[in-house]
């Protein structure tokens, strides 16, 4: 394979990440939303399942986890009484198939713990989840009278924890940052169990694990924390199962390339076409990503190639600099003219046309103006600042023929 490999479609990519893997342990993927991530991890899995004439699924050979995996779980908020909330669980799915007779609650408590502070219990009879949450509050009046009142001499120590009592509030909704690192804490527990599996237990199906984007309402503390600890489970392991994940998510991608540092490393892109996707090795492409899309934003425009999208992606990456720079506003790394010395007009376009209702399923082809503005923005930032001219040939050349 080349440094840059186009597929027509995602089957064809799903097939080849398939062969990568006959001989590699892990692929991590990087893409921006709306890339095709979901559908991949779909398309991919399905490649591995086959069915049956009474349409039943007589073979399967990915535990995969993506916005799929999430609705298997949904609540029922008790709308009645307000009172008794669970997460109820879809068991037509094979993902629950070791759920009675694993001890799954005590697997995912531990995984839990890192994490969060509330309580669980799962109930295999009627397949859902009830959560729970401890609290302190500060005792009545009267009993913190009565605890004084027995408190002999001596016994100042810890003062004020007489005041508090600890309680106990049931059938809780926890938030959705929290149902979230739940589930993701199930699915480790599935996969700790088909990493140990000895070819007998209920999970002995499983051949590949498929990972996309775990993290979307985790803080940046909680994506390094994360990625650390997947990549020390899926390491620890003699076990056979080869692993792709997929994100959107820098900072979670650079702990795996560092943490899983054998392992294939691509940035996954579009075309410019509704179906086609472009596989880019890392090892060629800058690690970090906001310079992989500036690259990939110089090529389409050397190309004649600008969609509407790509002012979506100009404005992060200008606001990725401003932020590394320690400004407050993109608008700082927008060269000034000498009649727009505030960059207002700039910053107003960028501010417009990035925040459009663009699909890059079906991309959209810039206006010629507003592609004559987009080239200005984009030059003028590629050349105020120190980037490896040999990411941007031309700028370089451009460069040298204004000097002599």
């Amino acid at each position: 394979m080349s440094d840059t490999t186009p597929f027509p479609d995602l089957n064809l990519l799903a097939t080849h990440l398939r062969q990568e893997l006959e001989s590699k342990k892990f692929i991590l993927l990087y893409a921006y939303n709306g890339t095709g991530k979901t559908r991949l991890s779909t398309v991919f899995k399905d490649l591995g399942k086959s069915v049956n004439a009474d349409g039943q699924t007589d073979k399967r050979d990915t535990l995969y986890f993506n916005a799929f995996t999430e609705d298997l779980f949904s609540w029922d908020n008790d709308l009645e009484k307000d009172s008794k909330r669970k997460l109820k669980l879809n068991t037509d799915s094979s993902f629950f198939a070791g759920l009675e007779s694993m001890e799954m609650d005590n697997r995912i408590r531990i995984l839990l713990d890192r994490y969060a502070d509330f309580e669980f219990r799962i109930d295999t009879t009627n397949w859902e989840v009830v959560f729970a949450r401890e609290f302190r509050v500060k005792k009545a009046s009267d009993k913190v009278d009565s605890a004084d009142a027995g408190q002999s001499e001596g016994e100042g120590e810890g003062e004020g924890d007489d005041e508090y009592e600890t309680q106990r509030e049931e059938s809780i909704k926890v938030s959705r940052g929290e149902e979230n690192i739940f589930i993701w804490c199930f699915f480790l527990a599935i996969v700790e169990l088909a990493l140990d599996d000895d070819g007998t237990g209920p999970y002995n199906w499983i051949k590949h694990i498929y990972i996309d984007d775990p993290i979307s309402s985790l803080d940046e503390h909680n994506a390094i924390a994360v990625a650390s600890h997947l990549a020390k489970l899926l390491k620890r392991s003699e076990s056979q199962l080869k692993t792709v994940i997929s994100t959107h998510h820098t900072l979670f991608f650079n702990v795996l390339c560092n943490e899983l540092n054998t392992a294939n490393k691509y940035f996954l892109s579009r075309d410019g076409s509704p179906e086609g996707l472009i596989l880019r090795k890392t090892g060629h492409t800058p690690f970090f990503h906001h310079v992989a899309a500036l690259a990939e934003l110089y090529e389409a425009e050397r190309d004649g190639r600008l969609y509407t999208h790509h002012f979506n992606m100009l404005r992060a990456i200008l606001e990725k600099t401003a932020s590394f720079h320690g400004y407050q506003n993109f608008s700082a790394c927008i060269k000034r003219d000498a009649d727009d010395e505030d960059g207002i007009l700039y910053t107003r376009l960028i501010n417009i046309l990035s925040h459009g209702n663009y699909s890059l399923f079906e991309p959209q082809e810039m206006l010629e103006e507003n592609k004559r503005y987009f080239r200005k923005i984009l030059h003028d930032f590629i050349n105020r600042y120190p980037f490896n001219p040999a990411l941007f040939p031309s700028e370089s050349a451009a460069a040298m023929n204004d000097a002599t």
